[in-house]
């Protein structure tokens, strides 16, 4: 069973900065796209952040442009979304996921794999 396992989350005041990260169990990722997404009760799984599979290409919600960076590490397998300068409205649940496709996407139908889901809270 292929499992994302994400780590990073938490309490931070609003300015502040956060590390998530995202590795594969069970398998390596170096040739899959990845992207972190977000969700807030009542609302949709959005992108926040996607990699293609060698990290050549990104893409950013416009919300998060120029605050938030994702990138590949470990040999490609593991997903990082830098987040700076964090506002109240990231507060949400992020997560993790995989395509075994190489090229970027942005919509939840384009991944197979999710991780679990990790709280980012932001207190202004």
């Amino acid at each position: 069973q292929v499992q994302l396992v994400e780590s990073g989350g938490g309490l931070v005041q609003a300015g502040g900065s956060l590390r998530l990260s995202c590795a594969p169990s069970g398998r390596t990722f170096g040739s899959y796209r990845m992207a972190w997404f977000r969700q807030t009760p009542g609302k949709e799984r959005d992108v926040v952040a996607a990699i293609n599979w060698n990290g050549g290409s990104t893409h950013y919600a416009d919300s998060v442009k120029g605050r938030f960076i994702i990138s590949r590490g470990n040999g490609l397998n593991t997903v990082y979304l830098q987040m700076n300068r964090l506002k109240p409205e990231d507060t949400a649940v992020y997560y993790c996921a995989a395509d075994r496709r190489s090229g970027l996407a942005t919509m939840t139908t384009e991944y197979d794999h999710w991780g679990q889901g990790t709280q980012v809270t932001v207190s202004a």
